[in-house]
Order: C-alpha cells, then sequence, then structure tokens
C-alpha cells in the first residue's frame, strides 16, 4: 500500500498526533513521507519522526539532533548536496539515497508498539518493492526487525549488530537482490553515550559507498 499521510489506522498513534497539533499547531503532525530519490540504490530506515524533528518539519531526520550525524555522513560520501538539514527549505538534496522510517507517526516516548510496526509495515514493504534499493541501512534493531517483516523473515534468522551485514534470501550479489546493513541509531542518547561514534557509522557508510560503487 502506498504512503498516506492521512492514514489513522493506529488509534494510539493518531490520538497522539491529535494531541500534539493542539499543542504545537504550526508543526506538520501527521504521517511522514519519505524523502529523496525514488529509485535510489540506497535507502535507509529509522525508527519514527521525533517530536521536534520530522514530527514538526514534515521530513525524516530534519531539524533534530539524530539528523547532525546522519546528514553530515551522507554528505561526505556523497549521498547529499550539503552537510545538514534544518527545515525542509534548506535546499538539501539526496543522491542516490532515500530515508524513510518503520513507523511513519511520531510515538509518545519515541516507542512505537509491536501492533504499530506490524500495521506501518505495509508502506516500507510497498516503498522496498517500489524503490528496488540494492543496500537497506537499517538504523536501529526496530528499523533492523521492520525490513525482515517487509520481507516476511523470520527476526531470528538474521540478528541485529551494529555494522552486521546480511544478505536475503536468494542474494549472490547486488544485481540479484538486497544487502542490508545494520548500525545502532545515530540518536542524541546513543553519540552521547559513545555507543555510537561518528568513526563507528562512517565505517557502515563507507562500506556501502564502496558495494554500490562496484555493483
Amino acid at each position: 500500500m502506498s504512503f498516506d499521510e492521512n492514514c489513522r489506522d493506529c488509534p494510539r498513534l493518531a490520538g497522539f498526533l491529535d494531541e500534539v497539533r493542539v499543542e504545537l499547531p504550526a508543526y506538520y503532525s501527521k504521517p511522514v513521507p519519505p524523502f529523496g530519490d525514488p529509485s535510489a540504490e540506497l535507502l535507509i530506515v529509522g525508527l519514527a519522526p521525533g517530536k521536534h524533528g520530522a514530527n514538526r518539519t514534515g521530513r525524516p531526520f530534519t531539524g533534530d539532533f539524530a539528523g547532525i550525524l546522519l546528514y553530515e555522513t551522507l554528505h561526505e560520501y556523497g549521498f547529499s548536496n550539503q552537510n545538514g538539514s534544518d527545515n525542509p527549505l534548506d535546499g538539501l538534496k539526496l543522491i542516490n539515497c532515500r530515508i524513510t522510517n518503520a513507523v511513519k507517526c511520531l510515538p509518545p516516548q519515541n516507542k512505537p508498539d509491536t501492533a504499530e510496526i506490524r500495521q506501518c509495515n505495509r508502506f516500507l514493504a510497498e516503498e522496498i518493492k517500489r524503490s528496488t534499493p540494492k543496500v537497506i541501512l537499517a538504523l536501529g534493531s526496530i528499523a533492523h526487525q521492520a525490513v525482515l517483516m517487509a520481507h516476511g523473515l523470520k527476526i531470528r534468522d538474521y540478528r541485529f549488530g551494529h555494522h552486521a551485514v546480511h544478505d536475503l534470501p536468494g542474494v549472490n550479489d547486488l544485481r540479484n537482490g538486497i544487502r542490508l546493513y545494520d548500525s545502532y541509531h545515530c540518536s542524541r542518547y546513543n553519540t552521547q553515550t559513545r555507543r555510537l561514534t561518528p568513526a563507528m557509522f562512517k565505517a557502515v557508510m563507507a562500506d556501502i559507498r564502496r558495494v554500490l560503487a562496484v555493483g
């Protein structure tokens, strides 16, 4: 199913967005669409919109702390035309890259429940089907699980780990399928506690850049 900015299929999320819309009327506060090249070879999957980031701006990772490391690294490795993203009018363009989230709506406390992840997964499955990326980068374990769910795969067969790489069934090389890379999420908590350092994240992106260059 194609993305629907009017989707209200998850009652808890729809109700929470109604509350946020009243609290912060200038915010976007709707399901956030994917951003970037529709036919990109690289698809990045995050968790969900941040309250004062994508939920405010309407563009994934735009205007919040998690976007700082992400967009700096994308620019360094040639996947964007500039190294930051403050608002949807800042002129940012992605190059051979597309960004989306496992859950399109802002969840309370940034924690979607399992039913909401499953309900929203049809949108991610359709995005993957339509864009046919060669590489998917999952930011965090929930994004990793959502990608597997979109492919009908069992989570226990593909364990999440930072810089883990998974060739999905039937994939012998990039001409025949998708390669899934994992990274810890570039959240404020992960970067400030050094669970994810810039060097760690750039190492993953460097591998993706090399793979796409020879693919």
